[in-house]
């Protein structure tokens, strides 16, 4: 499995691009601004994108989405809690970022637990909600793609609408620190960790 890490926007936001070597299957994980840009990638790669997957429904990881659905025709993916962040420009605030207002709406929503696949790769949706109510983590082997739940030596913040700081502790302790310690961490903002590290250094999950 390949991983590619594209850093975009204002905010710099991770977009994953991740795919099987041997079939040239792939999907997209938040492709926030930019989304010229990460077609331009795919292009490149010639790769076959099965999903379009988003952590969450907040402006700066859904900038580039209509662009990269559009280049693709792969289906959007969101869990149900942030239907109505996709749908409404000021509640996911795109309304006030520079890629202008976002309103889209999902092909289907994923739920706890649910397994997809792409190449020779299993895919699968936990339920991270605390950033927003709608919030997911994505495992694929041995890597977990933490969107704005959890980051090197921090947490996602709480104080948008939806948020819940209980949630957010609720979703890292009871679910993402349960994975091995060399379980690599892939977040939507900052560099990636392992969730060893993290079980000793992250001052909100040591507390």
């Amino acid at each position: 499995m390949k991983i590619e890490r594209l850093t975009v926007g204002v905010y710099a936001a991770n977009c994953y691009i991740i795919y099987c070597e041997d079939t040239k299957e792939g999907i997209v994980i938040d492709p926030g601004e930019e989304g010229d840009r990460i077609l331009k990638r795919i292009e490149e790669l010639n790769l076959d994108v099965k999903y379009i997957i988003l952590t969450h429904g907040h402006g700066d990881h859904i900038g580039g989405l209509k662009e990269v659905k559009e280049g693709t025709q792969a289906p959007i993916l969101i869990h149900e809690g942030d239907r109505e962040l996709l749908n409404d420009g000021t509640k996911n605030l795109s309304s006030v970022m520079a890629t202008g207002s976002v309103q889209l709406e999902a092909d289907r929503f994923v739920k706890d637990g649910e397994e997809l696949s792409f190449g020779n790769y299993l895919v699968k949706i936990i339920h991270t909600p605390g950033h927003t109510p709608g919030g997911i983590s994505i495992n694929i082997d041995s890597s977990l793609f933490t969107g704005d739940t959890l980051f090197a030596g921090s947490i996602g913040r709480t104080d948008f609408p939806g948020g819940s700081y209980e949630q957010i502790i609720n979703s890292i302790k009871e679910k993402l620190v349960l994975f091995s310690d060399d379980t690599i961490v892939y977040p939507g903002h900052g560099p990636s960790s392992t969730i060893g590290r993290e079980k000793v250094s992250n001052p909100f999950i040591i507390r």
